[in-house]
């Protein structure tokens, strides 16, 4: 298996949903960088103040899969459960979508 890249949107609904990105998402940064087979972590806000573009590169889809698993318990992805997300995964097999 080759990289796993993921790109996206990640879509506020208010003000409130807004502050928790900005509050949590520099400390996401820096721990989603540091892990082992992070190739590119971006997420950047656009015109609108609710929406971030998200893009995302892993060596392969176990780190992919570590990345997720470590967000899933982590501050942001507790504070920023309920926010929309629209993504689209490339490089996972069909049945880990």
């Amino acid at each position: 298996m080759g990289i796993v890249s993921l790109t996206g949107r990640l879509i506020c609904s208010s003000q409130s949903e807004a502050d928790t990105v900005n509050q949590l998402l520099p400390a996401h940064v820096q721990l989603t960088t540091a892990e082992a087979g992070c190739l590119s972590f971006h997420v950047t806000p656009t015109e609108d103040p609710w929406i971030w573009n998200v893009a995302e590169e892993f060596t392969d889809p176990s780190a992919f899969e570590a990345h997720q698993v470590r967000v899933r318990d982590s501050a942001w992805g507790q504070g920023t459960a309920g926010i929309k997300r629209e993504y689209r995964i490339d490089g996972l097999p069909s049945a880990a979508r």
